[in-house]
């Protein structure tokens, strides 16, 4: 019986790309370029939608919880910070509060959500710090678990973070990855310092997924049904992953989810269960870790838990192509605000958003109802094209830097 629960989330924004793709013109300097690959305007009106329907209910509802003993691990990435930061200060004073209660512990994030891990290891580190640097000095609270992009996890991930002195680390614990292995318990690789957090997910996705869901059988999900189940499941501790966009924009206010929220401590209680922080789980748990080896192969809390999620058409084959381009380029120049920009091109966004490429089934609906609403009008073979030559443009803007 599990005892224990750690929740998680991650907050973040993309900074989405201007389609269709406009021609930087020759001469243009770095910290000019920024306004031909990315459509601002877009971004804005996007974070003020999210932030009205999730960003302002959703965080005085945990504020709430808080103060009556939940408990909550949060992350931030860079791309959120630096839009609240440009288009909502109250909101950014709402969230200092949040993160500031004894309750909630800031969780490190990779700061664009980027595929840097999966092109270059040592820069992948170098981000990781960036990220933990911005987030810590932004909420004035130190960072001792960290999270990466899109909760991606493998062998090498796991030494970079290992070698950058944390703690702890989250993944998502997928049957492929866990095996015969629950996903409640610690675990660790090898006999490694790095504790592993293994999100629950199937637990998770009942309320991150499935929760508005009128054709699932769990439907409608009650708040003392969840709580039994997190309690009769076997191991020390659950650990739930969700995005923070998950109350108020994945499920609106109408689906209930937020009273849903509101009465989950109190069934928490009643079954017994106990929150902890993602620092405490690792103290109290730290003793006695499970062994689980690691694949060389990435997984993910995105779709079906794979890199294929990512990589699984030619279309995002060929932008992951061109994100080897622009930041191999990028580093020829040795110029900051181009390296800068693309990192913003690597941002895991651009590849989950053309997931739909070719295929049907629910996670292409998923990638398809993350894709903006404006792009469609392009229709879908001219938003693949769009989209790569914008980076294609980069990388020809580049060439008088080189």
């Amino acid at each position: 019986m599990a005892r224990h629960l750690v929740t998680y989330c991650v907050v973040h924004q993309p900074r989405r790309l201007l389609l269709p793709a406009q021609v930087i013109p020759s001469g243009t300097k770095p910290k000019d370029m920024a306004p031909y690959l990315f459509d601002e305007a877009m971004n804005r009106r996007y974070f003020e939608k999210v932030a009205r329907w999730c960003y302002y209910p959703a965080t005085e509802m945990f504020q709430s919880l808080l103060d009556a003993d939940f408990k909550l691990g949060l992350g931030f990435s860079v791309s959120f910070l630096e839009q609240l930061r440009r288009w909502d200060r109250r909101l950014s004073n709402r969230f200092r509060r949040l993160v500031a209660h004894p309750n909630c512990e800031l969780v490190g994030v990779e700061p664009y959500h980027s595929f840097a891990f999966a092109i270059d290891i040592d820069l992948f580190q170098k981000e990781m710090a960036r990220g933990k640097a911005y987030a810590e000095e932004f909420f004035q609270k130190q960072i001792q678990i960290t999270d990466t992009t899109e909760m991606s996890m493998n062998n090498e991930v796991y030494f970079a973070l290992q070698q950058a002195g944390y703690q702890g680390a989250v993944m998502d614990g997928r049957p492929w990855v866990m095996e015969w292995r629950e996903p409640t318990h610690l675990y660790t690789y090898a006999g490694r310092q790095l504790k592993l957090l293994t999100r629950h997910y199937e637990l998770s996705d009942d309320v991150g997924y499935r929760f508005s869901n009128r054709k699932w059988s769990g439907y409608p999900l009650k708040a003392d049904t969840y709580a039994r189940h997190l309690a009769e499941a076997a191991g020390e501790f659950v650990f739930i992953g969700w995005d923070y966009e998950t109350f108020g924009e994945h499920h609106n206010v109408d689906t209930g989810i937020f009273s849903f929220m509101s009465h989950l401590g109190t069934e928490l209680k009643k079954n017994g269960v106990q929150c902890l922080l993602p620092s405490e789980a690792v103290a109290r748990f730290a003793d006695q870790p499970h062994d689980l080896p690691l694949p060389p192969f990435g997984t993910t809390w995105a779709g079906s838990g794979g890199m294929e999620f990512f990589l699984g058409n030619s279309a995002q084959q060929a932008i992951f192509r061109l994100m080897h381009s622009v930041l191999n380029k990028a580093k020829l120049t040795g110029n900051p605000a181009l390296l800068d920009l693309a990192l913003w091109l690597l941002q895991s966004d651009n590849l989950h958003l053309i997931q739909w490429a070719g295929r049907s089934g629910s996670e292409a609906e998923v990638s398809a109802y993350f894709t903006p609403d404006e792009w469609w009008g392009l229709g879908g073979d001219r938003i693949l094209f769009e989209q790569q030559n914008v980076y294609k443009n980069f990388l020809h803007a580049m060439d008088g830097y080189a």
